[in-house]
């Protein structure tokens, strides 16, 4: 069983995470209109395997395609928007701005790569690096884990 996190967008992040909590894989895709995007959710999903959660950032009509196929598929959803996983994990100092909190979640993805053992990126899209710190807090909020591998970012 896993937990997919979804940063929704035309350039969308998404990232899988195991039921230990660690990350398994994480990219960015731009699926560039939303035809594309309804097409592609069904197929994203398939890829990740067995999910038990989907844990999504957003709202709108971009959500449509992805609760959509989840309930077809009797996954459940977790929606937020980012302030709840932001104030968790970040400081109130790097969340001022969207692009500070977006220097700030690429941090602590790269933090929370390390720690699952996942491959380096050789970049890290904002997206991707969303996608990572929102299945960081919903695995958390599963109860998959019990406390945050880090404390909030203090760089």
């Amino acid at each position: 069983m896993s937990l997919l996190a979804v940063d929704l967008g035309l350039k969308t992040g998404l990232a899988l995470f195991s039921k230990d909590g660690k990350l398994q894989w994480y990219r960015s895709r731009n699926f560039g209109t939303k035809a594309r995007l309804r097409k592609a959710a069904a197929s994203v999903i398939k890829e990740a395997g067995t999910i038990e959660v989907l844990v999504i950032e957003g709202g709108g009509v971009m959500e449509t395609p992805w609760i959509g196929e989840a309930k077809r598929k009797g996954i459940d959803v977790l929606q937020l928007h980012a302030h709840a996983w932001r104030k968790h994990l970040l400081l109130s100092r790097h969340q001022r701005s969207g692009p500070e909190a977006k220097k700030h979640a690429d941090k602590l993805a790269r933090q929370i790569i390390k720690w699952s053992g996942a491959k380096n990126p050789t970049s890290l899209r904002h997206d991707a690096a969303e996608a990572i710190c929102i299945g960081l807090w919903g695995v958390h909020e599963m109860g998959w884990i019990h406390e945050f591998p880090f404390s909030k970012m203090r760089r």
